[in-house]
């Protein structure tokens, strides 16, 4: 299989940040909004470079939203960044109404995302946003892996024409892709053929595959790895090529079953291509306080259960 080289464990946020500066740059319509998070969600060097491009909204999460909705009517491209927790589930009703029903070109960016959170626990993580967002009529759902795609992502978001949901991290992690590589929005990246089966993933999650694919390997067991780094719209001619291919497959995401990236593939896969499926996730369940690898592995979100998940799916198939 294709070797991945990790550069350099780095956080996912960090690469929010710096394509956020990009975006800058290269969109003078781009201006970045927060609620009091400027450092955690990595906003300071936009905020240094375009000063006047930058708005504190404090501690006011709906009103940033609405703030947000307004200067994408004026011809602005928003960006609002805080806590996946306090960007979906505190302001749904925002989001919904200013965002996505207005249609109007705000970017959600939402870091700290998910049990990696850590030491914050359940009241700051956040399992439920993906599901949350997808059920919006036209957003768009994204979910890098490392920093290199994060921060291309968030330039092909600012670039995209309707409201976009970026999630990243805080936890730092391999950084494998390339630097220059191209994000495309709806497009699935394939990154390592494979026959046996389909392990189709997003987030922290893509690298936790990659090793599962060479535990395989030692196996005789030759997996395709999808990193699924859009979750909606999602790339299903691809996603049901593979699942031709291979006929069956393991999803994992660092979220609850409910709503997200496995039940998209879920649905999918049995209106045109029923497969047995595998599902690795946070099943039903908050998040905990711990260390953000602790909590990985205590909620069955590694490669060794991701390595399972395929050996079960493919029994199945036979």
């Amino acid at each position: 299989m294709k070797k991945y080289i990790d550069s350099g464990k780095i956080d996912t946020r960090s690469g929010f940040g710096a394509g956020l500066v990009e975006a800058g740059r290269k969109f003078p319509e781009v201006v970045a909004l927060t609620a009091d998070l400027t450092p955690s969600v990595k906003m300071g060097d936009f905020k240094k470079e375009f000063p006047d491009r930058f708005i504190q909204c404090g501690i006011g999460e709906a009103n940033m939203v609405g703030v947000a909705a307004g200067l994408a009517i004026t011809g602005k491209i928003p960006f609002i960044g805080s806590f996946a927790e306090f960007v979906t589930g505190r302001v749904y009703d925002q989001l919904r109404q200013e965002v996505a029903y207005s249609h109007t070109n705000v970017k959600i960016a939402s870091s700290h995302a998910g049990i990696t959170l850590g030491e914050d626990g359940a009241t700051h993580q956040t399992m439920e946003d993906i599901a949350l967002m997808r059920a919006l009529p036209g957003m768009a759902v994204v979910v890098p892996c490392d920093y290199n795609q994060t921060k291309n992502a968030t330039v092909a978001a600012a670039a995209w024409d309707g409201p976009v949901y970026l999630r990243f991290g805080r936890p730092s992690v391999a950084n494998f892709t390339g630097a220059d590589e191209p994000f495309e929005i709806g497009k699935i990246y394939n990154l390592n053929e494979g026959k046996d089966v389909t392990i189709a993933t997003c987030g922290h999650l893509v690298w936790e595959a990659l090793t599962a694919a060479e535990m395989l390997e030692a196996e005789g067991i030759s997996a395709e790895v999808l990193n699924v780094a859009t979750i909606k719209p999602l790339d299903e001619k691809a996603l049901l090529a593979s699942l031709a291919k291979t006929g069956c497959a393991v999803v994992a995401e660092e979220h609850n079953w409910a709503g997200g990236l496995g039940e998209a593939v879920c649905s999918l896969a049995a209106a045109n291509q029923p497969v047995p499926v595998e599902l690795i996730n946070g099943q039903d369940r908050f998040g905990q306080s711990g260390k953000p690898g602790e909590l990985m592995k205590a909620y069955g979100l590694d490669a060794e259960h991701i390595a399972e998940a395929a050996r079960k799916a493919i029994s199945r198939k036979k």
